[in-house]
């Protein structure tokens, strides 16, 4: 029997933490053309310790904040961890409902439910979870006219930097890196009411041409709420050469399980993706040509059979394509990790995807392998670099 839903609207925005606010503002305004919306006031600044930055591109809002000085959490977060996601925040319809199912069902929550009315009689709500993902949090909110972000928080008159020109849309999918699934699993099956929406296993082509001497796997399982769409995309390593798997890499540069990626949607990903790459401070993970090589076919044994797109447009740009029924697939494309972009360690092991869903509900299984290809031979150039 299905169990009551804890009444997630939707996935509100993330909150980043980070060690260069300025280096941050010039990522998302200048190369992602993000638009700059408000910043904490002073007085929010010296409460919490830590200055923040609200980033949006269509519907996909990010929130960062830099310590200013010690004891914040944004401080605490970046004692432990390189920069990344330390929460993630989602509208819900009733907090008092969700509070109480999330305790039910043996959720840890960090507060009791805070509350804030703003001088127009709007209403904010909110409490914050411990999650199975590391060091990162969760935090509920419910809205009932309140419109600024949260207590201390001010909007600027006229939005600064970016106009989205590379037409990012929304959030379609969180990926995180565990050492074993199995905890988060039920915890997200148990505790916050998701179900199963797809799942897979598989090694790299190495391991399995070379009898498991070389290359690794994975076994990935994606969780959805079905009431919002929420959905998260968890992997683990598989045996053998359990240590030299990329999710393994990730959890060791990371110092912990959590959020490894986001997958942002776009409407049309190959003008999208040219357009990112006609500019240099963007660069995404490589593709070997012999994947386009056999595309033709692949695509006709998949079922998908003809796409709109023009294969060597894919190629030259290194867009991935995969689905499973005529005419219906998703595109994709990884940039590489914030580490490498920004050319400082401290900038994490996190990156981007850009997705276009034709569609293909799935998550690019026959993709997997070339994603997980990809960035271990990244991680050997880096290396031997």
């Amino acid at each position: 029997m299905a169990r009551e839903p804890l009444g997630i609207i939707g996935l509100e925005l993330a909150h980043w933490y980070v060690t260069d606010l300025e280096r941050t503002r010039r990522f998302y305004t200048e190369l992602l053309d993000f638009a700059e919306l408000g910043e904490s006031d002073e007085a929010r600044t010296a409460s919490g310790k830590q200055k923040s930055l609200l980033f949006q591109a269509g519907d996909v809002r990010l929130l960062c904040s830099q310590p200013i000085g010690e004891g914040g959490r944004a401080h605490r977060w970046l004692a432990k961890h390189p920069e990344g996601v330390g929460t993630l925040v989602f509208q819900v319809a009733d907090i008092e409902q969700t509070w109480r199912l999330l305790e039910q069902r043996g959720g840890t929550m960090i507060d009791e439910i805070q509350r804030d009315t703003d001088a127009r009689g709007g209403k904010l709500a909110w409490f914050s979870i411990t999650t199975p993902f590391g060091n990162t949090t969760f935090r509920f909110v419910q809205r009932d006219g309140y419109t600024n972000l949260f207590p201390g928080f001010r909007y600027y008159d006229t939005p600064r930097g970016g106009k989205n020109r590379f037409g990012f849309d929304k959030v379609d999918h969180v990926t995180s890196n565990f050492r074993t699934l199995k905890p988060m699993e039920l915890w997200m099956k148990e505790v916050m009411s998701f179900e199963e929406f797809w799942s897979i296993e598989f090694h790299t082509q190495d391991a399995i041409e070379r009898g498991n001497q070389h290359g690794s796997g994975l076994k990935s399982i994606v969780l959805w709420d079905p009431h919002s769409g929420v959905k998260f995309a968890n992997n683990e390593p598989a045996r053998p050469n359990f240590k030299r798997s990329q999710i393994n890499v990730f959890v060791e540069d990371h110092r912990d399980a959590g959020i490894q990626h986001l997958a942002l949607t776009v409407k049309d990903i190959v003008a999208s993706v040219r357009a990112m790459k006609a500019q240099p401070g963007v660069d995404f993970l490589n593709t070997p040509g012999s994947y386009y090589d056999y595309m033709p076919e692949r695509l006709v044994k998949s079922g998908v059979g003809q796409i709109d797109e023009k294969i060597e447009d894919l190629r030259q740009l290194g867009i991935l394509v995969d689905g499973g029924k005529p005419h219906s697939y998703l595109l994709q494309i990884f940039m590489k990790e914030a580490g490498h972009l920004l050319n400082d360690p401290k900038a994490g092991p996190f990156f981007y995807e850009i997705i276009q869903r034709k569609g293909d509900p799935g998550f690019g299984g026959g993709n997997f392998r070339a994603l997980f290809e990809s960035i271990e031979r990244a991680q050997r150039e880096s290396v031997r670099g």
